[in-house]
């Protein structure tokens, strides 16, 4: 069976179970309690592994019809993936257990690590993974500081890839549905020789966007707002729309019955559109001198028709509370006005105008990975583990939404990496020790490079190519002592050396070297230090050219015991720590924010239960967690702290997104999962999670986050449920029901927690709208204030499938129905309103209904 897409949920141990997953031509189909997996190093039943951790089947995530990696968080509890918005471009956001980041720069770590076959990917751009052709995936929760390759404060995301058996089969997928959905996968595995074999997976995902970019002017006959269509077509394009192909070649080798030798590589192509992205809230008169969106001096971002400037305001905001547009004849949720155009007339200020900027949202990864297993006795095994990788990504971005561009990007971001681990394992003591030690090495070169157009902030500048060498180098010892047949004892240590290394390059779109400081700050009569009369981007002058660095050690440890007081019932608990590297912040605006934030610390305590009762007919495993959190990374839009950043002691907080050192906290929770199989065929499975995020100290000055605030992406409910029934003996196969559905209690997307403000709002004569007070026409009613936050309130989702296969596995039809009541919601938001005046959102696909067909041979 297949479940459905990014909300359709199962719990994680539930997926772990898969007595019923169905895809046997390959292999058979492991039983309830013959779950492998490798996170302590070595093969061990999932329900003797005495960690919170999920593990699924590669075949139940094909059945199910998971696609990314993001949509395993359905299912696993305290969990939080997300697709990156459209302003960070491919990429994921991934949170566990409330340690997470939102940041795809090179200058920020995960806090919660991925990687594939074992292989660290550094950086949270190019995390969002395809599943195709996995043996299984593994989420294990909690600091991963003695057990991953590379420390993983919240938790480890690992997938592994299946290997080539030789088996001389193969399959083939298509998928059809809604929004010209058009899916191909494909799998060959052949014996080229008795010891050598080849695997070969490929797969394509194709979809038109479902956000609509329409021309306003078009869609408002009589509006002062020029038009950006080349015809008589209101839609300029569409958002969310997804073009990807990837494919991957493993070579196995096994020249003697102790050697395992494994050699693949892998390529990913993205040419998407820009991801989905809305525009909430619009109220350029809260930041500039009057409600026109203007440069200093009453420059137009935008010359209307009739001459006259246009502000930026609910005018372009098609839909909610903060919305009075009047356009009907298309569904105001899935609209957005954003040109990717810059029309400003050239100045001597802002001389690099106009500006025009392809939407798009593309990624090249690619890379190899080796992998050598020797058996050196009965009792000594030696792993390495040799992985190279590359990648590139480019994506624009338009944060209005509108035709104003207050805040246009391109950005391009580079990563090349290499990797070595050795792990020697092996059994002494008559077996009763269990041992694993092992040496890391990891060396990264990455940059990153965009044109940052910034008119709010009277600047458009070339941000790089900043140069991001960074090293890691670890020893780690892991061992397991067994007490008694039934008690074990488990202790870990790992010794780190990070060092990183961020060059700033700041010039002129031209490539020519930023001139300053400003005349302003040096007595010249101008409209302040962005008017006419000053150097294009003075305020960043003397950002090109500073360097900084970072280098720290750190010892992370773990103790574990586990006792099992009965074949169907072992209890464990473990006290745990890790870390966080730090560094420097990335995009300073002004030289005062070149700022530096230090590592980041847990020490986590964990007890729970793992247990198969009722003749194995209930599964019940439940974990309770205390963490110390300390000096926690976010980034934040604050930074008060800076009110004399300017030359000449003028305040410069705006613009700023740097990374801080916010506070201290206390994070506690549960976590509870189930399987149940009351009768043949009929299955139900279901979890629960919980989390109380309290922060114990705060940098509130510098960073505007508060004590009752939590961190982003961190719902304190989630819980999901499956039913499934499966009805032999149909057509000469297997027809199965299938119902799934997700709860994700509120969240925020932000450091800085903002549930409702009011802002006082005005509309301009020159505005595309009539004067204040105005309609409020996607929302109900007049209004004079808009409404600001960056919560996602509650949501639940639902998906529906029906399937059948063949007795003979060799064929196979689905028909699934994703977000199965139409829900509307938001995976992202982006609160700008502080600087650029707006906020926008990436809204969740509607509901969709797709069809496919797989052939077995």
């Amino acid at each position: 069976m297949k479940l459905l897409t990014a909300g359709a949920s199962l719990l994680a141990l539930t997926i772990s179970g898969t007595a019923f997953a169905q895809d046997a031509a390959e292999e058979k189909t492991p039983s309830i309690d013959e779950i492998v997996v490798t996170a302590q190093f070595r093969a061990q039943n999932l329900q003797d592994t005495p960690l919170a951790i999920t593990a699924v089947s590669g075949e139940l995530l094909a059945s199910r019809g998971q696609t990314n990696v993001s949509e395993i968080a359905a299912q696993a509890p305290n969990v939080t993936l997300k697709p990156q918005g459209q302003e960070l471009g491919p990429g994921i956001i991934a949170f566990i257990r409330g340690v997470g980041q939102t940041d795809p720069n090179f200058a920020l770590e995960p806090g919660v690590g991925m990687y594939i076959d074992d292989v660290y990917l550094p950086t949270l751009t190019g995390s969002l993974l395809d599943l195709t052709d996995l043996d299984r995936v593994e989420v294990l929760r909690g600091p991963q500081g003695t057990l991953a390759g590379r420390n993983s404060l919240g938790g480890s995301i690992k997938l592994y890839s299946k290997k080539p058996t030789g088996s001389n089969t193969g399959s083939i997928e298509a998928t059809y549905g809604r929004f010209n959905r058009l899916d191909v996968r494909g799998l060959f595995d052949l014996k080229l020789s008795d010891n050598l074999f080849m695997r070969v997976a490929g797969v394509t995902k194709n979809s038109d966007g479902y956000v609509k970019r329409l021309d306003y002017n078009l869609t408002h006959p009589g509006t002062n707002v020029p038009t950006f269509a080349k015809g008589a077509d209101p839609v300029l394009g569409k958002l969310g729309g997804q073009s990807y192909a990837a494919g991957k070649v493993s070579l196995r080798w096994q020249p003697t019955e102790t050697v395992d030798i494994n050699l693949s590589g892998d390529y990913t192509r993205e040419r998407n559109e820009p991801g989905a992205n809305v525009l909430l809230y619009a109220n350029t008169s809260a930041v500039f001198d009057g409600p026109n969106a203007t440069f200093t001096g009453g420059r137009p971002f935008l010359q209307g028709t009739n001459g006259a400037g246009i502000p930026l305001n609910c005018a372009f905001v098609p839909n909610g509370v903060n919305s009075c547009d009047t356009i009907t004849g298309y569904d105001r949720r899935f609209i957005s006005y954003a040109t990717y155009a810059d029309p400003a007339r050239p100045d001597s200020q802002m001389p690099y105008k106009p500006t025009f900027t392809d939407p798009h949202s593309d990624l090249d990864n690619y890379g190899a990975a080796l992998t050598i297993d020797v058996d050196v006795s009965d009792q000594l095994k030696l792993k390495s583990i040799t992985s190279w990788r590359k990648y590139t990504a480019d994506w624009s971005y338009d944060s209005d939404g509108s035709p104003i561009a207050n805040n246009n990007l391109n950005q391009t971001q580079k990563n090349r990496q290499w990797s070595q681990e050795l792990r020697l394992s092996g059994k002494v003591l008559d077996d009763k020790l269990d041992f694993t030690v092992g040496g890391f090495y990891f060396d990264t070169r990455g940059t990153f490079t965009g044109r940052i157009n910034l008119n709010y902030a009277g600047i458009d500048f070339r941000h790089g190519p900043d140069p991001t060498p960074a090293k890691n180098k670890a020893i780690f010892a892991n061992f397991t002592y067994a007490l008694t047949d039934a008690a074990n004892l488990t202790g870990g240590i790992r010794q780190s050396w990070d060092e990183k290394d961020y060059g700033y390059v700041r010039k002129n779109p031209d490539g020519t070297n930023i001139q300053g400081p400003c005349n302003f700050f040096l007595g010249a009569p101008t409209a302040g230090p962005t008017g006419i009369g000053n150097q294009p981007n003075c305020l960043l002058f003397g950002l090109d050219g500073l360097t900084a660095k970072f280098r720290d050690n750190r010892v992370d440890w773990r103790v574990a015991a586990d006792y099992r007081f009965s074949p169907e019932f072992l209890f464990y608990a473990q006290v745990s720590t890790g870390y966080r590297a730090g560094g420097v912040n990335p995009r300073p605006f002004f030289p005062s924010q070149a700022t530096a934030f230090k590592p980041e610390t847990i020490t986590a305590y964990e007890a729970g239960f793992k247990s198969d009762l009722f003749d194995r007919k209930l599964r019940l495993n439940v974990s309770a967690f205390f963490n110390d959190y300390k000096n926690i990374i976010l980034s934040s839009v604050n930074c008060l702290d800076l009110a004399t950043a300017g030359p000449g002691g003028s305040s410069q907080a705006t613009p700023c997104l740097r990374p801080s050192n916010v506070g201290s906290a206390h994070v506690k929770g549960f976590e509870v999962e189930t399987l149940i199989r009351p009768i043949d065929n009929f299955t139900i499975d279901g979890s629960v999670s919980y989390l109380d995020f309290q922060y114990q100290n705060v940098d509130t000055l510098s960073t505007g986050v508060t004590k009752k605030d939590v961190t982003p992406y961190t719902p304190k409910w989630k819980a999901a449920f499956g039913i499934q029934y499966d009805i032999p003996d149909v057509l000469k196969g297997m027809l199965t029901l299938r119902v799934d559905g997700a709860y994700q209690s509120k969240i925020y997307t932000e450091a800085a927690n903002l549930d409702s403000l009011a802002v006082s709002s005005t509309v301009a004569a020159n505005s595309p709208v009539t004067p204040s007070p105005f309609s409020n026409a996607g929302g109900g009613g007049p209004i004079t204030t808009l409404r600001l936050s960056n919560r996602i309130d509650a949501y639940f989702l639902a998906n529906a499938r029906v399937g059948w296969q063949s007795d003979d596995k060799d064929w196979g039809v689905t028909l699934e129905v994703q977000n199965l009541t139409n829900k509307y919601y938001f995976t992202t938001l982006l609160q700008e309103a502080f600087g650029a005046g707006t906020a926008s959102g990436a809204p969740g696909r509607p509901r969709t209904w797709s069809v496919s067909v797989r052939r077995a041979f």
